[in-house]
């Protein structure tokens, strides 16, 4: 069994003597700059020419650099930029401003594991990868527990990066529920399959798939939306909190018996050898590439699918059916 690190394992002296500098003010960058400063982390917000997230984070009370300025008066930068921007606000503003003696530290293993960053060997590179968005890591802070993570040293010159990850992990509220070690190898290969195979590609081509089944039937398509898509959330949650089991337990027997005859029958030899080669493009490398071009030409293919998303017909469905949804609407 992996070994897990919790708060008491930790303290976090150097977190509160270190200057941190998190590039960055998107989902996780507001959530890691937030929960820090609450641990009592000394910690400033930079961020590149025309970010829109300025005007926000000054809001939350957060001084504002430029990042090479950031970089610069930190002893500590965290790069929370989107994948497809760091490269070029790090070649522009961080590299050129880095010293001896810095820490590196990343929130997704992509730049470094496929090589757009390469950090030099006179600073610490860390990764602390919480296991959710991070409008979650921060609401769940603030409700006094925290998301776990998973941690890694990729460069240790300091010869205490492997201290200091763990306090990082503390200080933005992991520790609380358990921060796993691992590699940015392995943290990327397996947010991106996972991602790709399974939590974002993989339930919605499913969920769509079985919308579009049941309307080619002749079922109304609000009754397709609902059994398809809607109750996703009602399994998700028992799933969440009590794994298969749990889940099976709280559904009826007949839900169940399906459960047991049927995944198969969808989830196939056929479907596996596809996630496999869909796990090989990312190992191979050929993902990051394809996705390194895509940035590099405009996004062409991104915005399409894009667009062709939102005009499909369970789209427009859902979005009816929500509108009618009153405990969703106040929300």
């Amino acid at each position: 069994m992996a070994k897990l690190f919790y708060d008491k394992d930790v303290n976090v002296e150097s977190m509160l003597n270190s200057k941190v500098c998190v590039v960055g003010y998107g989902s996780q960058g507001h959530a890691h700059a937030q929960n820090l400063r609450d641990s009592g982390v000394n910690v400033c917000v930079a961020l590149y020419e025309g970010s829109k997230s300025k005007e926000k984070a000054e809001k939350d009370g957060f001084e504002v650099f430029n990042v090479a300025d950031g970089v610069k008066n930190s002893d500590v930068v965290v790069m929370l930029l989107p994948d497809e921007k760091q490269k070029a606000v790090y070649d522009k503003d961080v590299e050129p401003n880095l010293r001896e003696g810095q820490t590196l530290v990343f929130a997704h293993g992509f730049n470094i594991h496929f090589g757009q960053i390469v950090p030099p060997d006179f600073v610490d590179v860390v990764m602390v990868a919480p296991k959710g968005p991070g409008h979650l890591v921060r609401s769940v802070f603030e409700s006094g527990s925290g998301v776990p993570a998973v941690f890694a040293v990729h460069n240790n010159h300091s010869k205490n990066a492997e201290k200091f990850v763990l306090e990082y992990a503390k200080g933005i509220g992991a520790t609380r529920a358990g921060v796993l070690e691992t590699t940015f190898k392995e943290e990327t290969e397996t947010d991106l399959f996972g991602e790709q195979a399974v939590l974002c590609g993989g339930v919605n081509a499913l969920m769509k798939a079985g919308f579009e089944t049941l309307v080619a039937a002749g079922y109304q398509k609000e009754v397709a939306y609902f059994e398809c898509l809607h109750e996703m959330k009602l399994v998700i949650d028992l799933l969440y909190a009590g794994g298969f089991e749990g889940m099976r337990y709280s559904i009826s027997d007949t839900a169940e018996y399906g459960d047991y005859v049927s995944g198969a029958r969808v989830i196939d030899d056929h479907v596996k050898a596809s996630m496999r080669a869909v796990l090989d493009d990312i190992q191979n490398g050929k993902f990051a590439r394809e996705w390194i071009a895509e940035n590099e030409n405009g996004r062409v293919n991104f915005n399409r699918f894009r667009e062709e998303a939102k005009d499909s017909e369970v789209t427009q469905v859902g979005k009816e059916l929500r509108s009618m949804m009153s405990f969703l609407n106040k929300k």
